[in-house]
């Protein structure tokens, strides 16, 4: 329990930092124009481990690259991810589903929450070794015709074999849009 509590907590402030300089902007946004992106998107970028498990090397903090999607799941306020995370050893594939919620003009905000399978057991990915449940929390915004950013942070609960200690990741990258 106190570690699920120290997960939580690593987790929010991660995503305050994330999330609050979008937040002082939405009030800058016209109350005339629609709020939130339902864009569903492909995007590419960069990821990185900001924490290490202290067993061993694979477990260390890792820099690596992300590929994620969103597909946009009707007027819900839900949607289908999918993200890649891989480092110079292996990868992790990771299907989660979204609760998006719109905080300024063609801006989200969104918690997630899906399963981590990586590829080869053992061997360091940005967001841990093993397979393992994932939380997250990330905004992405519309900042041109058909192009998005997003930012994120994940947490894989139990994800570093020898050790209790959670993996984190980072994660950033430019969406291509389709509707």
């Amino acid at each position: 329990m106190k570690r699920l509590l120290k997960s939580l907590i690593t987790i929010s402030a991660l995503s305050s930092l994330i999330i609050a300089p979008l937040v002082l902007s939405a009030g800058q946004a016209s109350a005339e124009t629609k709020k939130g992106t339902d864009a569903s998107y492909v995007g590419a970028g960069v990821a990185g481990g900001v924490t290490s498990g202290g067993q061993g090397i694979n477990d260390d903090a890792t820099f690596g690259a992300n590929v994620t999607g969103r597909l946009k799941l009707g007027t819900t306020p839900f949607s289908a991810r999918g993200n890649v995370l891989w480092s110079d050893k292996t990868s992790a594939i990771i299907p989660e589903l979204s609760v998006d919620v719109p905080i300024a003009n063609k801006t989200n905000a969104y918690l997630t929450g899906g399963y981590s399978f990586v590829e080869k057991d053992g061997l360091p990915t940005a967001i841990g070794n093993k397979d393992s449940v994932v939380v997250g929390a990330g905004v992405e915004s519309e900042v041109a015709n058909n192009f998005l950013v997003y930012t994120n942070a994940k947490e894989e609960i139990g994800a570093d074999q020898n050790s209790d200690t959670p993996a984190v990741s980072i994660n950033g990258g430019l969406g291509y849009c389709f509707k």
